[in-house]
């Protein structure tokens, strides 16, 4: 699937807030749905499912691994439970239950990290979830889906609760660059190309997306002709894609607000290697906490904006050409 379209990048709503608002019209399509929370719903924001379906609501309270175990015991009744907290939380607290109780008898639960990476801001490293996308990955049978947007998020949520099986869906606390129209539909086991290019590509996930459209524009005026693929999907990847792009550019950065250790650049250097082995650069959180401070601040400080991009995409052309 490929937009290739002129990117304006407007601030649209969180990633959180377009899960809150989608979770509720899921629920009224099916009377099964069901959300769970542990104690933070108006930041992750089930707490407009409170108000519309209060039968259907389930604090938890501070008790995150409970809160799973309770979603896997829902599932297994016939409902379609939405379990919800910060990622950093729902991730580490409930990993055993996501593990014992989700991913081996493979249940229906739907589980929604959101204050995902160091965008959180001032709450500071205990709350910034820089590990959730390869503890995720690394649950047998589960889909694991990262929306750049609000209207891949709406999308998203519709699919998970359409979806037979245990999904992870990653949000983010500040608002992100609207970057899909209204109701652009979505095949979730496709990558999206949304800028075609032949000397490098640039390939993203979450609000890092955006930035590697900036990057692309900046090499753009440059003469550097950089495709751009939004990878929605990390588990499953498609392979297919990104080893066409690697075949056909001939060198790849991948950028992501997580740990470059465990996160969508290993998924892809490792696919690669066993497809299409081309240069590689990365862009992430490299072996460190960040430390408090405001959202903009800490994207600057630890390199995850386009300039970074840019960068790391002439030291991968370098590389073809070695």
């Amino acid at each position: 699937m490929a937009l290739n379209t002129k990117f304006e990048l407007k601030m649209g709503a969180a990633t959180r807030e377009a899960f809150g608002r989608a979770v509720v019209e899921a629920g009224k399509d099916d009377p099964r749905v069901v959300v769970c929370d542990a104690d933070l719903s108006k930041s992750t924001m089930t707490t407009y499912f409170a108000k519309e379906f209060p039968e259907r609501f389930f604090e938890c309270g501070i008790a995150e691994a409970n809160m799973v175990a309770l979603g896997a015991g829902l599932a297994m009744t016939g409902k379609i439970p939405f379990v919800s907290s910060f990622s950093a939380f729902v991730m580490t607290k409930g990993f055993e239950q996501l593990r014992t109780t989700v991913a081996y008898p493979q249940v229906n639960l739907k589980v929604v990290g959101t204050h995902s990476g160091i965008s959180i801001g001032e709450d500071g490293p205990s709350q910034m979830s820089i590990e959730d996308l390869g503890l995720a990955c690394n649950l047998p049978g589960f889909t694991v889906l990262c929306p750049a947007d609000e209207v891949a998020m709406k999308a998203a949520v519709k699919w998970a609760a359409a979806h037979d099986g245990p999904v992870f869906l990653r949000a983010g606390r500040v608002k992100a660059p609207t970057i899909y129209p209204a109701g652009q539909a979505f095949d979730f086991t496709k990558a999206v190309e949304l800028i075609d290019g032949t000397d490098v590509t640039l390939v993203g996930t979450g609000l890092l997306v955006a930035e590697c459209i900036k990057a692309s524009e900046a090499l753009a005026a440059e003469g550097i002709s950089a495709r751009v693929i939004d990878v929605i999907s990390i588990k499953p990847l498609d392979v297919a894609t990104l080893a066409k792009a690697a075949k056909e550019t001939g060198a790849l950065v991948v950028a992501e607000e997580h740990l470059v250790d465990t996160g969508l650049g290993s998924r892809v250097s490792q696919a690669l290697a066993s497809t299409t082995p081309a240069p590689i650069e990365f862009i992430g959180i490299e072996n460190v906490y960040a430390e408090s401070g405001t959202p903009d601040g800490l994207l600057d400080k630890y390199n995850l904006r386009s300039t970074a991009v840019v960068a790391a995409a002439k030291r991968a052309i370098a590389r073809k050409k070695a």
